[in-house]
């Protein structure tokens, strides 16, 4: 049973992702909170393996909590809640450690797929806030040094892998693409996230556009 904390102002919001999740046999809501501070305290006492979390919220933004919750020991996966425009601080949000997006007006059985991915131990990109993530790229300044010395303790193999994940790529999809199996491709993510001693897979997404490792339509 994934355990699901739902963090959002809107009650009426939290009402509605409840009962989607509730009415699927493998998820289970244990909590709500209705702004970021109190989504860190009930993170902390609820243990949720994943928190649904809302980007503008009072008292607490989404991203400060994320930030919050994340550095907990055994830190459940934070999902954030957008809108299709995306909010000008998700980028933010990537960076404080969120597993990945969820478009609030996504259906019902895109939000339990989303939900069990990040459970997994997977990044969600869904391709419309990928491309907006590439344009917020696009917009930065020069990136650092295209190879940094710590990409260069990568393999040949990591290194591809690296690039495709920051494509927004799955495991399955990348085992496809390279003729391995989806345990193969595990194991070349967990020892790249090893070696650059990230967190998660959207971690190592935006280090590698961060770092010139990959390019927006490179």
């Amino acid at each position: 049973m994934i355990r699901i904390l739902i963090a959002d102002d809107q009650t009426l919001v939290r009402a509605g992702f409840r009962m989607v999740v509730d009415s699927r046999d493998d998820l289970e809501v244990v909590g709500e909170a209705a702004d970021g501070a109190e989504a860190v305290a009930r993170a902390a006492e609820l243990r949720p393996d994943v928190v649904l979390m809302d980007v503008r919220m009072p008292v607490m933004d989404g991203i400060e909590a994320t930030r919050r919750i994340t550095a907990l020991e055994e830190a459940p996966r934070v999902l954030i809640l957008t809108t299709f425009d995306l909010d000008q601080y998700v980028y933010d949000a990537l960076r404080a450690g969120a597993a990945g997006f969820l478009l609030k007006d996504a259906p019902p059985n895109e939000l339990a797929g989303a939900i069990r991915t990040v459970a997994g131990g997977e990044a969600l990109l869904a391709p419309s806030v990928t491309r907006r993530l590439i344009e917020r790229f696009v917009g930065l300044p020069a990136p650092r040094a295209a190879d940094p010395a710590v990409l260069r303790d990568l393999s040949a193999r990591e290194a591809e892998v690296l690039r495709l994940v920051a494509r927004g790529l799955s495991n399955q999809q990348i085992a496809d693409q390279l003729v391995v199996s989806t345990a193969t491709v595990k194991s070349h993510v967990a020892r790249l996230l090893m070696k650059l001693g990230l967190h998660d897979r959207t971690q190592a997404v935006v280090l590698a556009y961060e770092t010139g490792f990959v390019t927006p339509g490179g």
